[in-house]
């Protein structure tokens, strides 16, 4: 059961569920019940100033002594994770808050709210959370101050948009589910707002359940054409076949501003001083075997990668003002796009966390601005010719320098949705896939206006030299996830396969329901560790959801508390996972203002996995569950058979990991239980079962045999001339080792209509057999065993 919100403003109190969360309320807030149907409608908070402004500070109230989580900007770009218990401990940019209180409402239904919310007994735990909106031309972002205040910052980002009221700026939502009441909440604004879609109204692009590789690592802005060919055949070669391609920045016609490079072989941020002459690609991709050649281009690299590589999928990048110091104003052949410079404002907010390395190099030179009249002209043009050379879709990166250029175009708000309508009008006329990714863009200017882009980039940067970014990248994702994952399809970013943190970020990709993707230079891969990836026609096992924190981690701060491991869960069509990482040690300094490293000894930490960290767990399991599931440990191979509430320990160092596949049991008679594992060398071993029934036999099923005999019991069902008592029927996508677990051994598999070798295990109950290559791409095999 999940509770209705009960949120009131009581005696300057703000009260959710009869307990108070805010105290000290403003006479200047105002609360406004929602209009959902039934008791599930949220409220909006809101207020009102003396006088007019284009940015205002609201304090909404203190709070003192809750557990929250919350998402903030730590710089321009991205966002990620804050934990705390008061309100100065909320940051500044602030877009998602999530606080921890117990029910104290009188009327609550004990029994229906402990089986909600995991509790034996007491009072219910309450989660609330508070998105920060937009409203008109304004955005709003929470913060903290020293006081423990929570303060609602609303701005425009425009001097000549100003207002003295803001009823509707942040959304609260609550109930005894936290999953169930953010989604709740994002149906709500969805609903209220008009001006996004939730991502399950939205197309997923089909790459998503292919493997790629991204040539920026590999070659960063000196991609060539010769690089894209060296890349998807060093990788073939291997037997991880990428079928999807992202060319990443350098395939465009640009120019610098900087007045004098030539005697600096590569000058940090020196693109983005540089802005986009033309739409069609660079001289670099005119060229074959490093000879010009006028049959070349960017049409032929396309082709080759589909005819000679098998690659389904290519997409390219480009920035959202075209490029990273936008368009040439009065380009050749550009001049109708109307672009003119502007330089950018950030706003108070960001440049009190972190500023960046793009803004100092654009306050200098500004950015060519396409007149927002014109932008889906820009859009569609640069698109169609995109289209016309074969591409699929596009990256579309450094998304968020938009809401800072505001000024003069009626704010942020306003040229950001201008820009996002063009940008989806664009992709939806040349990429029918819906092929695009957002990239750079963790503000809620776009959040709240993307009605079709269905993936995300969900952090930061996969940095390969940086130490301190690994850990902080896992954990980042995961968080960002909860409120990402309403919007659209979060992306882990590519990584590297042969890297330290190689298998530590395969791991978490494999769980993560997203693109797999690595930008591996040629040559330098690890196709062992690619192999528990990537199945032999190129294709992944993707998990069904975005990976997120199980509800046990969602308070804790596995990034610096020294004492918590961070637990991400996520399910297949059969089984579900949870992921459970070491990311103790670094993270984003708020007085560094930069990720570091502030533990160089971070120490091994234990905690427990059990299947109720799978959430939903007992409706993928179905009806008739009694709670027993058996775990499949990846590394470590270890299969354990778990009885109803009971947990497993786990011990992990830093940048350790362990996958757990949670496998529900079904009982099939009194001596028989079964359940489906999947690919046991896959690091997402039960995405690989795709149906999971049985069919009981005519003379073995319980209802024939229960009539008196008592020797039905054991006996019979050790014996090997035994008849059988049902046949498991599954549908198995790809090859390899398959698991299955069985209380008695098998009387015989097969394989479409093949009997197949098997092994049994009687102390675990592993059923071993191997699955051949399949011949045709996507296969599902049919797969019986008879129990």
């Amino acid at each position: 059961m999940t509770l209705g919100p009960k949120i009131s403003i009581s005696d300057g109190n703000l009260v959710v569920h009869g307990k108070t969360i805010l105290t000290g309320v403003p006479d200047n807030i105002v609360l406004t019940h929602g209009t959902g149907v039934g008791p599930l409608a949220g409220a909006f908070i809101g207020a009102t100033a003396s006088d007019r402004k284009s940015i205002h500070v609201f304090p909404v109230g203190t709070l003192q002594g809750l557990r929250f989580m919350c998402l903030f900007r730590f710089k321009l770009w991205w966002m990620t994770q804050r934990m705390g218990t008061a309100g100065r401990d909320v940051p500044l940019e602030t877009q998602f808050m999530l606080v921890e209180s117990k029910d104290g409402t009188a009327e609550v239904e004990l029994g229906a709210a402990a089986g909600d919310s995991g509790e034996e007994g007491g009072a219910a735990t309450i989660y609330t959370v508070f998105l920060p909106l937009l409203e008109g031309q304004f955005r709003a972002a929470l913060q903290g101050n020293e006081y423990d205040q929570i303060e609602i910052c609303v701005e425009s980002g425009d001097m000549a948009v100003e207002t003295d009221q803001a009823l509707h700026m942040v959304y609260m939502h609550s109930g005894t589910n936290p999953f169930e009441v953010i989604t709740q909440a994002a149906k709500a604004v969805e609903k209220h707002m008009g001006t996004f879609h939730h991502r399950e109204k939205k197309k997923m692009p089909s790459f998503l359940d292919w493997f790629g590789w991204c040539t920026w690592d590999a070659f960063y802005t000196e991609v060539t054409a010769e690089g894209v060919h060296e890349g998807l055949k060093s990788l073939s070669e291997g037997g991880a076949r990428p079928r999807f391609l992202i060319i990443d920045d350098g395939w465009q016609q640009i120019g610098s501003e900087l007045q004098d490079t030539s005697n600096v072989v590569v000058q940090e941020g020196a693109q983005f001083a540089s802005r986009l002459t033309g739409i069609k690609e660079n001289a670099k991709f005119q060229k074959k075997n490093g000879e010009e050649d006028q049959s070349a281009g960017l049409k032929v690299v396309v082709s080759e990668a589909k005819q000679h590589h098998n690659v389904k999928y290519v997409y390219v990048w480009h920035a959202m003002a075209g490029y990273w110091g936008g368009v040439k104003p009065a380009g050749e052949g550009m001049e109708h796009y109307e672009s003119s410079l502007a330089y950018p404002v950030t706003s108070p907010g960001v440049m009190g966390n972190q500023p960046d390395i793009v803004m100092d190099s654009l306050a200098v030179h500004g950015l060519g601005l396409v007149h927002p009249k014109m932008v889906c002209s820009f859009y569609n043009e640069l698109h169609a010719y995109l289209a016309s050379c074969g591409v699929d879709g596009v990256k579309v990166d450094v998304q968020n320098i938009i809401e800072t250029l505001g000024a003069g175009h009626g704010g942020r708000v306003s040229l950001t949705r201008a820009y996002h309508q063009a940008l989806e009008a664009s992709v939806n006329r040349n990429f029918p896939d819906n092929g695009c990714i957002s990239c750079m863009c963790h503000n809620t200017d776009m959040l709240y206006s993307a009605k079709q882009t269905a993936v995300v980039r969900a952090s930061d940067d996969f940095f390969p030299r940086d130490p301190a970014s690994h850990t902080i990248h896992i954990s980042s994702v995961a968080y960002n996830s909860l409120f990402l994952g309403e919007f659209m399809q979060p992306d882990w970013d590519m990584f590297h396969s042969l890297h330290p943190a190689a298998e530590y970020h395969g791991a978490a990709r494999a769980i993560g329901g997203c693109a797999i993707y690595v930008s591996d230079k040629p040559g330098d891969h690890n196709f062992e560790l690619l192999r528990k990836l990537v199945l032999p026609d190129g294709s992944v096992l993707r998990a069904r959801h975005p990976g997120r924190p199980t509800r046990d981690s969602l308070f804790n701060d596995p990034a610096r508390d020294g004492t918590s491991l961070l637990k991400i869960w996520n399910v297949s069509k059969c089984t579900g996972v949870v992921g459970v990482f070491n990311c103790q040690g670094a993270g984003w300094c708020k007085i560094a203002k930069k990720t570091r490293v502030h533990d160089d000894a971070p120490g091994t930490l234990t905690g427990t996995v059990s299947a109720r960290d799978v959430e939903g767990i007992a409706q993928l399991a179905g009806e008739g569950w009694d709670g027993q599931a058996v775990v499949y440990a990846h590394k470590s191979g270890e299969l354990v058979r778990l009885p109803k509430a009971a947990a497993l320990p786990v011990t992990l160092k830093v940048r350790e990991y362990e996958l757990f596949h949670i496998c529900p049991i079904k009982v099939i008679s009194p001596g028989i239980s079964v359940a489906p594992i999947g690919l046991l060398d896959m690091f997402n071993s039960g995405g690989a079962v795709e149906q999971f029934d049985i069919l009981m036999s005519s003379t073995g099923s319980t209802e024939d045999r229960a009539d008196g005999d008592a020797s039905f019991d054991v006996a019979e069902q050790c014996s090997e001339n035994r008849a059988a008592t049902a046949t498991v029927v599954l549908r198995v996508r790809g090859c390899g080792r398959f698991g299955f677990y069985s209380t008695q051994r098998p009387i015989k598999c097969s394989l479409v209509s093949s009997d197949v070798d098997f092994s049994y295990d009687s102390a675990t109950g592993l059923v071993l057999l191997h699955i051949p290559v399949p011949e045709k791409e996507m296969y599902r095999w049919a797969l019986e065993i008879q129990v």
